[in-house]
């Protein structure tokens, strides 16, 4: 049965009147775990603690079901290439493999391509022919930690757990010493992976997740998007209420901030939704009380205030997708190779769900958009994910736009950078 290859999690909520309430919080969780194509079953209780909060009044319950759900990972073979879908006219080739676990990428001016790994390196990759497969890889720095990466002329900017730095980049690719800039972000938590880039108006930003999946942070830099400048490292909030906004780019022609945030974990199937934002400087996005167009975390209660008044402090988001995707990379596509029609839209990776059945995620899709607002989103390359959904053949992470208009994507799960091209002669569309 279906419900043998997954973990089924029930999670009742209940909250006495407030006379009656403990000054501890208290969260009574029943959990009963099947866990996927496994022959093993774990039961459990977990017991949380839910503060009190003066204006909340009377009993809040609520049932709650979630699963564990991870389709088996198959190796990408030919056959399976051949079997992605994109868009008419669009080809898609491994552009570099075996590449162990490659994140973000930047490229210089001189074409060289720059690959973050989970091992806490940076590789570089070359096509010296430029017939769109790499030809040459070194590794230029090691580090610990290293994930986001940005590169502006000659410079490049890095981000660890911790520390931002940045470095030169010579005529032959390599690296000069590591300038630090800052050395005291947060601690990373469960949202370890900080990305940056430098914005239109020269400052970086810098994208700092939650430590946790949803709580009160200790910490008023975590769950934010921060704002340094890139020659002294001082740095301000710029956005908070931020779960995990790993990807995000300026929308060309408007300079409009956009970033894709990460949904709370076991709320359901079909809860927490991923988001689109609209960053705009000082604005609270929700985390970890508010989500989607207003809905109440009730597991978490927001402090000196009830949930509806917190709301009215937060702003929306501009767009919804399906929950657990897992949104990593986002970029506005720039380039001439496109079909006019994809100028200015958003590329974003999904990485694909461990907390959903049937999963979700596990492709490409792109949003467009019309008078700086956003109005649709489409699969761009799909096929990732098994129709069954028992299987995956990659998890996507990293997005970058080549000199001649091509995209490259990683893949962290196989150790392949993709490249998309476009070889036909129409719109591209399906």
């Amino acid at each position: 049965m279906a419900q043998d290859r997954a973990t089924l999690a029930r999670t009742f909520i209940e909250i006495p009147p407030r006379a009656a309430r403990p000054d501890r919080r208290v969260r009574n969780i029943n959990v009963k775990k099947k866990l996927l194509m496994k022959n093993w079953i774990i039961a459990g209780g977990l017991l949380f603690a839910l503060c009190s909060n003066a204006q909340q009044k009377g009993m809040i319950q609520e049932e709650i079901v979630g699963h564990i759900y991870k389709p088996k990972k198959e190796r990408p073979d030919r056959k399976f290439m051949e079997s992605l879908k994109l868009p008419e006219g669009f080809e898609i080739d491994k552009f570099a493999e075996n590449l162990g676990k490659p994140r973000m990428m930047a490229k210089d001016s001189r074409g060289n391509i720059y690959v973050t790994r989970r091992v806490g390196d940076i590789i570089r990759l070359t096509d010296s022919d430029n017939n769109g497969t790499a030809d040459g890889r070194d590794t230029v720095l090691k580090k610990e930690g290293i994930h986001g990466i940005d590169i502006v002329g000659d410079t490049m900017y890095l981000v660890t757990v911790n520390e931002v730095f940045k470095t030169t980049i010579d005529q032959k690719g390599t690296l000069g010493s590591l300038e630090q800039l800052i050395d005291d972000l947060p601690d990373g938590g469960q949202h370890a992976n900080r990305t940056l880039k430098m914005g239109p108006d020269g400052m970086l930003y810098v994208s700092i997740g939650s430590t946790c999946n949803a709580c009160d942070e200790t910490g008023e830099e975590s769950a934010t998007m921060l704002k340094v400048n890139p020659k002294t490292g001082d740095h301000s909030i710029f956005a908070k209420g931020l779960r995990n906004t790993i990807g995000f780019d300026w929308q060309p022609g408007t300079d409009i901030l956009y970033g894709m945030d990460h949904g709370i974990d076991w709320l359901g199937d079909d809860e927490q939704q991923e988001e689109l934002n609209k960053l705009t400087e000082g604005n609270d996005y929700g985390w970890p009380y508010i989500y989607a167009d207003g809905k109440f975390n009730q597991a978490d209660e927001p402090k000196n205030m009830g949930w509806e008044e917190y709301a009215k402090k937060t702003t929306e988001p501009v767009l919804l997708f399906t929950a657990h995707s897992a949104p990593l990379d986002m970029i506005f596509y720039r380039g001439k190779m496109f079909p006019e029609a994809y100028r200015n839209k958003a590329l974003v990776t999904f990485r694909g769900s461990w907390n959903r059945r049937p999963p979700s995620g596990y492709k490409l899709i792109s949003i467009g958009f019309e008078d700086g607002s956003s109005i649709a989103s489409e699969d761009f390359v799909s096929g990732f994910l098994s129709d069954d959904g028992k299987s995956q053949y990659g998890r996507l992470v990293g997005l970058l736009e080549l000199g001649d208009g091509s995209v490259l994507m990683s893949d962290d799960e196989n150790g392949i950078v993709y490249r998309i091209s476009y070889q036909g002669t129409g719109t591209g569309k399906k």
